[in-house]
């Protein structure tokens, strides 16, 4: 007759093949699907942003001229600094905020898009500095990842590489 004390010993053994059971499950997970996943992760926050900064084709909004002409201030090295050019900046960061989201989703030019998106990160980061836990370094983090490991195969980069016989990453 087995007692609680005789089956102490071998359940910490059998919660070890139970979680490398589950961990191995992990590995079915396909890339391509991780990295599209994590190409909306990081599209999404920016083409939220974008979208409130029009008012129409072209037509930034207010709202937005207004913030990058008074409110907006970059902080380097505890000093705070008007944003430059902040009617160009303004219609840039709107820009940006549209098309290489766009980009990241569809999987075209995705290491560059990721870029430019890390820069507006960086940009933000000067503009907010108290959401870099919050806000900033996921997004760092994740578009890192898409510059490092690229789109994966359900992307128009690499089909694009398939048509050119190029080896896709």
């Amino acid at each position: 007759m087995n007692t609680a004390a005789d089956e102490a010993p071998r359940s910490p053994g059998r919660l070890v093949k139970g979680i490398q059971g589950l961990i191995g499950l992990f590995q079915f997970l396909p890339a391509s699907l991780t990295l599209l996943v994590l190409r909306f992760a990081a599209a999404i926050p920016f083409w939220r942003s974008g979208v409130q900064k029009w008012d129409g084709f072209l037509e930034l909004s207010p709202g937005s001229r207004w913030l990058f002409e008074n409110d907006f201030q970059l902080h380097i090295l505890g000093e705070t600094y008007p944003m430059p050019m902040p009617v160009l900046s303004a219609h840039l960061a709107a820009i940006g905020e549209i098309v290489l989201p766009i980009l990241l989703i569809i999987g075209l030019g995705t290491r560059f898009a990721a870029l430019g998106l890390l820069v507006m990160t960086g940009v933000i980061q000067l503009t907010v500095p108290d959401a870099w836990p919050t806000h900033h370094l996921p997004w760092a983090a994740m578009l890192l990842a898409l510059m490092t490991w690229g789109p994966g195969k359900a992307s128009l980069d690499h089909a694009v590489a398939r048509w050119y016989g190029m080896p896709a990453r």
